[in-house]
């Protein structure tokens, strides 16, 4: 008995050109073309890889990583878009939804630098890189001696500004050396317990209009349903707080045996507030626990002293 879906006209995925984004789009196509679709990309360069001076809080958000791809799908030039998870925006336009989410890559964040071994080798007063706002609260968590100083650009770019000198160390996306083979750049692993991620780190989305059901059928195979209820439930803390690149949150749930534990971490956008952070778990079968957990989560947060984006 044949389970693939019936065949699609060719598909087009609309992708940033960055070295990292084209690597999650042709994973995308090798796995559709596996299945018998005809496959081609869509390269654009959207607003958020153009604006390197700014941090991303101060410029828009995430949302600038994903619109023009948005538009693309929109004018019929693209068929769906493939995302890093933690750059698409908690609300997506109406008319848009995510078809699939992927099995998850390694969620934690990487200590990255060619002297020091670990965070704690790190002499005091060193520079870290990092525009996570996230990060930054994290990280000064840690170690509140240490100067967070702004790293903007893609991979490559962000590592040869560290080679240069211009800091002692970096903090990026494990998952994000590990595809594009730089794994041997990441020095340590920091574990969640001490630096949480960020909601949906590591996976990958893909995201259509939400009429086009001939895709959302064809793209099911591709779902990793453990990830998408995790990140569900990530995702909906962090909409329940209003997040977004300005403000410090994390969000990150494990499996196990059914059970999701689901650790948040808030930090104040100002510095003024300590960090916040709590965790709770629950039986997690569907996306509306998962939701129901995240919400809850929020709300412990909240309870803690956390302030959501409006009424920060």
């Amino acid at each position: 008995m044949n389970t693939k879906s019936p065949l699609l006209p060719p598909v087009v995925i609309a992708t940033r050109e960055s070295q990292l984004a084209m690597w999650q789009a042709e994973h995308v196509q090798a796995l559709l073309r596996a299945r018998g679709h005809e496959v081609r990309l869509l390269g654009m360069t959207t607003k958020g890889d153009q604006i390197l001076d700014r941090t991303l809080s101060k410029v828009g958000g995430k949302g600038l990583f994903v619109k023009e791809l948005e538009v693309a799908l929109e004018e019929g030039r693209a068929d769906i878009a493939v995302h890093s998870l933690k750059d698409v925006p908690m609300e997506l336009p109406e008319g848009f939804e995510l078809a699939c989410v992927m099995e998850r890559e390694d969620p934690r964040d990487a200590f990255v630098s060619p002297r020091y071994a670990t965070l704690d080798e790190l002499p005091q007063g060193a520079v870290v890189g990092t525009s996570s706002l996230r990060r930054q609260a994290l990280l000064q968590a840690l170690r509140p001696d240490l100067r967070i100083e702004p790293l903007r650009g893609n991979v490559n770019t962000r590592l040869r500004k560290l080679d240069e000198g211009q800091y002692d160390a970096i903090v990026l996306a494990a998952a994000g050396l590990m595809r594009l083979g730089m794994a041997d750049r990441i020095r340590a692993k920091f574990a969640p317990a001490e630096m949480l991620p960020a909601a949906g780190q590591g996976a990958l989305g893909i995201e259509v209009r939400g009429e086009r059901q001939d895709l959302i059928d064809a793209l099911a195979p591709l779902a990793h349903r453990a990830t998408w209820l995790t990140v569900t439930a990530e995702r909906a803390v962090s909409r329940c707080m209003g997040g977004s690149c300005s403000m410090p949150l994390a969000a990150h749930g494990t499996f196990e045996g059914g059970v999701l534990r689901m650790d948040a971490a808030w930090g104040d956008p100002e510095g003024r507030l300590p960090l916040v952070r709590v965790h709770d778990s629950a039986p997690v079968a569907d996306f509306a626990s998962a939701q129901a957990l995240g919400q809850r989560v929020a709300a412990l947060l909240q309870a803690a002293g956390a302030q959501p984006a409006s009424a920060a």
